[in-house]
């Protein structure tokens, strides 16, 4: 497998819109498969296509050993709102607190096509969320202040330049 190179904001490809996955074969499996190592070179619990420049609906998540590939998720039930401090590998170093629902109910196909319903809450419900939003077009910089935003984007157009 292969480790790719994640995207960093403000990298176009973090806003693209994402194809529905239609085919379930050889080729989606390898892109799991280097999705988590790339996932786990860089020090993730998950990792949305997007972020290596792969418009398709396709996440990977480890939280604690529970390994799942998500493909064409969505969220059909929320519940409640939490604060939580998060972290994005297309925002190195960086972590906010930011509100996300206390439990989400997701639908999803893995890698094979088999159909999955998980009920999840907790940090667990923050991960599922943060990667689908990934999917979605939505940044961890979209969920904080107008106020922050706008100090987040200089950090980031800062970091970019002094490469």
């Amino acid at each position: 497998m292969a480790v790719r190179t994640v995207c960093v904001y403000p990298d176009a490809a973090l806003r693209r819109d994402t194809e529905e996955i239609t085919v379930f074969d050889d080729e989606l499996k390898a892109l799991a498969a280097d999705m988590f190592d790339t996932m786990y070179a860089s020090d993730g619990i998950g990792l949305a296509a997007p972020q290596i420049g792969i418009s398709k609906k396709i996440a990977v998540i480890d939280y604690h050993g529970d390994k799942n590939v998500l493909v064409n998720p969505v969220i059909t039930a929320e519940e409640g709102c939490v604060t939580r401090e998060e972290g994005c590998l297309s925002f190195p170093g960086i972590y906010e607190k930011v509100e996300s629902p206390e439990k989400i109910t997701v639908e999803y196909s893995d890698e094979n096509g088999e159909k999955h319903i998980r009920e999840l809450d907790g940090f667990a419900a923050c991960v599922f969320h943060h990667e689908i939003d990934h999917l979605n077009g939505h940044l961890l910089i979209d969920r904080v202040s107008p106020l922050k935003r706008a100090f987040l984007k200089k950090k980031m157009a800062k970091r970019a330049g002094d490469k």
